[in-house]
């Protein structure tokens, strides 16, 4: 088996408001300098949130790198990848915002960088909690992932998933805690790409399905922070 090296960490990044939390929790437990944050550009319509995730990671002094493929603008239906199809409503019973294959292929991909860069350590943000009924988004999932790739590589690797069983509003808090919140207030999650205007909530049109779990969330927050 290859013992790849515990005390280094891989953060998929995408520059929104759960990733930002993890990057935070990540810098908080290894470090920055033992840390790499991960960004994939696939064709997503919220393209903006490219450019904030640069900005984030700049902000705070991490290694970045960014990977782009077409694949799902190529093989998916997702409204997250085609910019002329409607942000709501549903088919077959998921959001017209799941992307088939995303985070399984985040992951896939994120654990070969993490092996030749001999890094035991993956961490993603997703959350089984408020996780919009996206099925890649399951404590369940992560644990399978987690398994297979271990055995895949034949390694020590590892998946984190730290705010898997939190609500927004708890992810907040974890932001505050980890002293990353303003990177969080200035994250981007909006479906729809706007950036037009700082809500007290954040960034974001206030009507897409991400919008409104984050001003729910942000809400929540303000009454149980301390």
């Amino acid at each position: 088996m290859k013992k790849l090296n515990e005390n280094r960490a891989l953060v998929i990044f995408s520059g929104g408001q759960d990733s930002t939390t993890c990057l935070g929790w990540a810098l908080k437990k290894w470090g920055k300098k033992q840390l790499i944050a991960v960004t994939f550009d696939y064709g997503q319509r919220h393209k903006v949130e490219i450019k904030v995730a640069k900005q984030i990671v700049k902000r705070l002094g991490i290694k970045h790198k960014i990977f782009k493929f077409d694949l799902f603008s190529k093989l998916g239906d997702s409204a997250l990848v085609r910019t002329k199809k409607s942000i709501s409503g549903k088919v077959d019973r998921l959001p017209v915002t799941f992307v088939p294959g995303r985070n399984i292929m985040f992951l896939s991909i994120a654990s070969a960088i993490a092996y030749k860069n001999n890094i035991a350590n993956i961490v993603i943000g997703v959350s089984c909690v408020d996780y919009s009924a996206y099925p890649d988004c399951r404590a369940e999932f992560v644990k399978s992932m987690r398994t297979s790739l271990a055995k895949g590589l034949d390694s020590n690797l590892k998946i984190h998933a730290p705010i898997i069983m939190k609500t927004k509003a708890e992810t907040f808090l974890l932001a505050q805690k980890c002293g990353v919140l303003e990177e969080t207030m200035e994250s981007h999650t909006c479906y729809d790409g706007d950036r037009s205007k700082r809500n007290p909530w954040g960034y974001g049109c206030g009507k897409c399905l991400a919008c409104k779990l984050r001003r729910k969330g942000y809400n929540e927050f303000l009454r149980i922070r301390k």
